[in-house]
């Protein structure tokens, strides 16, 4: 079975309250990281139709604060599945409180792994992405993948056939 990234598009929307933010009056990171994590968990679920776990949080972007009372967006998507693992790109969109405006404020990409009912890795489908930015981001998986194997030890540099063709 193939999927597209589409079918696990998962949309939070929420408001910053004041007990979510700092003594700047800016949302939390640790608030923003929980938030952006759910969403990639529903994402990754719809998917893979099971239990999933997060793996790690490969990237996250703190780009722009996020002010108390703002609307808060978080977009999470699959953007490559492997064999049990799965990568989620999320993007994160604040909306101005007067103009409505929205602005991408942050990104994050997190990993997680579809298990069975006692914590055993399973297999999950492969996906297909359809738009250009769904195939720049499904091309860019592999390459983050092999990056994070090579710092975790896991794999030898000399193995990374995706990130020595960038060089």
């Amino acid at each position: 079975m193939v999927k597209t990234p589409k079918e696990s598009l998962t949309i939070l929307t929420d408001i910053v309250l004041p007990g979510e933010t700092n003594p700047l009056g800016n949302l939390f990171g640790g608030e923003l990281l929980a938030r952006m994590d759910r969403a990639c968990s529903i994402a990754a679920r719809r998917h893979s139709r099971r239990i999933v776990v997060t793996a790690s949080v490969n990237h996250v972007a703190f780009n722009k604060a996020v002010p108390v009372g703002s609307v808060v967006t978080i977009e999470a998507k699959v953007t490559r599945a492997f064999k049990s693992s799965m990568e989620i790109y999320v993007d994160v969109w604040s909306e101005d409180r007067e103009s409505q405006e929205r602005s991408k404020v942050n990104e994050g990409i997190y990993t997680f792994v579809a298990v069975n009912n006692t914590g055993a890795p399973v297999s999950i489908p492969k996906i297909k992405p359809e738009t250009d930015l769904e195939k720049e981001r499904y091309e860019g998986a592999l390459r983050r993948k092999q990056l994070s194997l090579i710092l975790s030890g896991k794999m030898n540099p000399a193995d990374a056939t995706e990130l020595k063709a960038l060089f």
